[in-house]
């Protein structure tokens, strides 16, 4: 999988140019359907940390905004297998992306310990009543900061957020929040890849 995303820029120069001032007026539904061939996932080190963070933490539920086509799920999945408890609840706007990924685990055989909840992520987790043990953000930048704020009343004292792509201009409003300890939470940048955001919740 990590091959294929490799090649996502030559999968994105082949597909129908989207201009910087079109991207603005599309909703998030368009964008993910004009780009639901493209990978876009968290680096193979970003990975690797994810599944140490769960690992370490042992999580009963973790979160996921944002599956593409599952290559974190899988690395969250398997250090909730690994743990020997627990289950991955994750997000995603693509019909088709979501179809490929539940492949995937199928594939895997991690399907057992994820669901797929297919649709606006501000939809399908505004009915979800566990705790959010462990919460990964890597959907559409600008919707992260609305999606923690959605969840928050789920998210105990020491609960670890983790983001992805710290470099990227729209995860700025999300970032202001979790740095400001103001609204809750303690903040540290990794410096994998584009950045992973770790914050724990005060």
């Amino acid at each position: 999988m990590f091959e294929a995303a490799a090649r996502d820029d030559e999968t994105e120069a082949r597909l129908p140019g989207i201009r910087p001032d079109e991207r603005a007026a599309l909703t998030a539904q368009e964008l993910a359907d004009a780009v639901r061939e493209i990978y876009m996932p968290i680096s193979a080190d970003g990975g690797r940390l994810l599944y140490n963070l769960v690992r370490a933490t042992k999580p009963t539920s973790v979160v996921e905004f944002g599956t593409s086509y599952g290559i974190s799920t899988l690395h969250l999945a398997a250090a909730v297998r690994d743990n020997g408890t627990g289950r991955v609840v994750t997000t995603e706007m693509s019909r088709s992306k979501a179809a490929s990924a539940r492949e995937t685990f199928a594939a895997t055989g991690l399907d057992d310990v994820i669901t797929v909840l297919e649709g606006d992520a501000l939809r399908t987790l505004a009915d979800l009543r566990q705790p959010v043990d462990f919460l990964f953000l890597d959907g559409w930048k600008n919707l992260c900061l609305p999606v923690l704020r959605l969840l928050e009343p789920h998210i105990a004292p020491g609960t670890l957020v983790v983001a992805d792509d710290v470099d990227l201009p729209d995860l700025g409003p999300y970032l202001d929040h979790v740095r400001d300890t103001a609204n809750g939470y303690h903040s540290v940048t990794f410096p994998v890849e584009d950045g992973l955001e770790i914050s724990c919740r005060l």
